[in-house]
């Protein structure tokens, strides 16, 4: 890539780190279709990142469960550092699951784009096989995307019960640092490991159909 339109790129990834502030969209796509990077690619790009981001989202969840399990299951812990490596391990999973919203929108946020776009220049065909093969794969495209969408909201929606119960139990701990806790976290300790089993396998949903959309879109 020549060095001024590599310069352009890093400008712009600074100015624009975040697409979705202060309107700034529709200046970063115009900006960088200039340099040769078309809302189709940065939809691929942005599916891959919140793809990667739930697959991160999986192993923090798991950790919080091992923690959590260790700290039920241990005779004599030490209530104080249990809370605090608990404490940790909800801070972690909380921003995880900031993170994978936050890719998620950035997805839908180009994907309008992309698909308004489309509709737009559907309009421009003089040919009207060309047109009609155009807007058949639209269709095609716009299908396959909603069918991915909705697994990465039910992947992020199956984080908010796995949220709730490791908040309650964290604040509780930090309140009632004694045995009494700890039998409250081991009655708790079922139930938190089969929301997040259905928290992973929601997930994995979500990135078998990320890896599918991504294929069909690079093909």
């Amino acid at each position: 890539m020549p060095s001024s339109r590599r310069t352009c790129l890093l400008l712009l990834m600074v100015l624009c780190i975040s697409p979705l502030i202060n309107g700034c969209s529709k200046t970063y796509y115009s900006a960088m279709e200039k340099v040769g990077v078309h809302k189709r690619d940065i939809l691929v790009d942005r599916v891959k990142g919140a793809r990667d981001s739930q697959a991160e989202a999986q192993q923090q969840f798991k950790s919080a469960l091992e923690q959590f399990g260790s700290v039920v299951k241990l005779k004599n812990t030490d209530l104080k550092k249990a809370y605090e490596r608990l404490d940790g391990e909800y801070i972690d999973c909380e921003e995880a699951a900031s993170k994978v919203s936050d890719r998620i929108d950035k997805v839908e946020d180009v994907s309008e784009a992309l698909f308004d776009e489309w509709e737009d220049e559907l309009k421009l065909y003089q040919n009207k096989e060309l047109r009609r093969t155009s807007k058949q794969r639209l269709r095609e495209t716009k299908a396959r995307y909603r069918e991915m969408l909705a697994s990465m909201h039910a992947a992020e929606k199956s984080m908010d019960p796995v949220l709730k119960t490791f908040r309650d139990n964290v604040l509780f701990l930090k309140h009632n640092l004694n045995a009494q806790a700890i039998g409250s976290l081991q009655s708790e300790f079922s139930d938190l490991e089969r929301d997040i089993d259905d928290l992973i396998r929601q997930m994995n949903k979500a990135i078998e159909h990320s890896n599918s959309f991504i294929a069909k879109m690079d093909s």
